[in-house]
């Protein structure tokens, strides 16, 4: 029986989700007023900053199993800015202080700098609806399904 081999990592996870981000930053900085999709992006940066959060561990394990600790400590500080940025981004949505976000654009994109996006949009516009997901995650609104 060979190796399992998933192809699908953790690391290529979290570059989708780094690129999603960056579009979305890209979207939102264009937006003059909070509409529903300027809710939708703020709230998919937050989301996508909790599930690159989530990854580290996950990659910090792998290295921990391997007796690799300096790297998994040096790893996990380098990429710390994920977990806060995320929490910031989430009472910016929230907690509707819409006045912060202009401060958090640009601390997010010093750590984004590196990330290159395709030419062609390949990702297409994956914040729809995150406004919900979010709010929904936080327990604060609970979405119906009306089944017929």
């Amino acid at each position: 029986m060979s190796r399992l081999v998933k192809t699908d990592g953790v690391g290529k996870q979290r570059d989708r989700l780094l690129k999603g981000v960056v579009l979305a930053l890209r979207e939102l900085a264009t937006r003059s007023k909070v509409d529903d999709e300027t809710r939708d992006l703020a709230a998919f940066v937050a989301l996508a900053l909790n599930e690159i959060h989530a990854t580290i561990d996950v990659t910090c394990a792998a290295w921990e199993k391997r007796d690799y600790w300096l790297k998994a400590d040096q790893f996990r500080r380098e990429w710390a800015w994920a977990g806060r940025t995320a929490e910031k981004m989430e009472r910016v949505v929230l907690g509707d202080e819409w006045q912060n976000l202009g401060v958090l654009i640009p601390e997010l994109a010093k750590h984004l700098e590196k990330v290159t996006l395709p030419k062609r949009n390949n990702l297409g516009a994956p914040w729809l609806g995150a406004y919900a997901e979010l709010r929904e995650q936080r327990g604060l609104e609970r979405t119906r399904v009306v089944k017929s």
